[in-house]
């Protein structure tokens, strides 16, 4: 059984656009770099639910253009480079052929029953700036979809200048993993792109997760502080993303 391409699923609908919608961009992106491709909502179908695992580069430097992420943070294994030439099918298939991947145990709550964390939470993190002397607070909506004991993050892009990802491994009570931001290019830290590491404890009612992030500093120092992710909307329609995105009250 194919394993569902989950990073994939959360950027497209972080960027509010449907299947068809995003096979377009695709397309679109592929006539502006004088590379035009085939891309169809059946096809992006068969990339979000793991079919094709590995598209070919026409269509990974298209998917690099309309979503601005390198072809490995979309969830796609990578037998071939983006900058390669290589021409064959309408997509390439996964280099193990017929090999499935091992399942993942689903996620369960103290009562033995399975939990689902996918949906629209509030991102909460806490930083000190030393440039400035004080420390300030980062919002954002984003999405959270999971698919066995791995959650991907995504931020709404409306909410925040700042694009947010975030990929989590639960394991019980506790989701470890990494975080990335993208700053805005006219804001204080003038695009700078800064990532680390998070762990959080998962609260029993499964709708908060409190820990700490550890990053880089300018100076090249270690820092850390709070984080913690709150439960809004177990929806992840148009319709509730939209609700969403927006910038978060402090």
């Amino acid at each position: 059984m194919a394993t569902p391409n989950s990073a994939l699923r959360a950027v497209r609908i972080g960027l509010l656009m449907s299947q068809d919608d995003f096979a377009r961009a695709v397309r679109d992106a592929g006539v502006r770099a004088g590379q035009p491709n085939d891309a169809s909502k059946r096809l992006v179908q068969r990339w979000e639910a793991g079919v094709s695992t590995s598209p070919r580069p026409v269509y990974a430097r298209a998917l690099e253009a309309v979503t601005g992420l390198p072809i490995e943070a979309l969830g796609f294994t990578v037998t071939v480079r983006v900058h390669d030439d290589g021409q064959g099918g309408h997509d390439m298939q996964p280099s193990l052929e017929g090999v499935a991947p091992p399942a993942m145990k689903p996620q369960t709550g103290t009562q033995g029953v399975p939990r689902n964390f996918s949906g629209i939470w509030l991102s909460r993190y806490e930083y000190f700036s030393s440039g400035r002397d004080s420390t300030y607070t980062g919002l954002h909506h984003v999405v959270v979809l999971q698919h066995g004991s791995r959650l991907t993050v995504r931020s709404l892009p409306g909410s925040s200048d700042s694009p947010l990802t975030m990929d989590l491994e639960v394991d019980g009570h506790v989701a470890t993993g990494t975080w990335t931001e993208q700053t805005a290019t006219d804001g204080y830290y003038r695009g700078a792109r800064y990532h680390g590491s998070i762990q959080l404890l998962i609260e029993p009612t499964g709708r908060r997760m409190t820990g700490k992030w550890v990053g880089f500093g300018k100076e090249f120092d270690i820092n850390t502080g709070p984080w913690e992710l709150v439960f809004r909307d177990a929806s992840t329609t148009k319709a509730a993303i939209e609700k969403y995105n927006h910038r978060p009250e402090a």
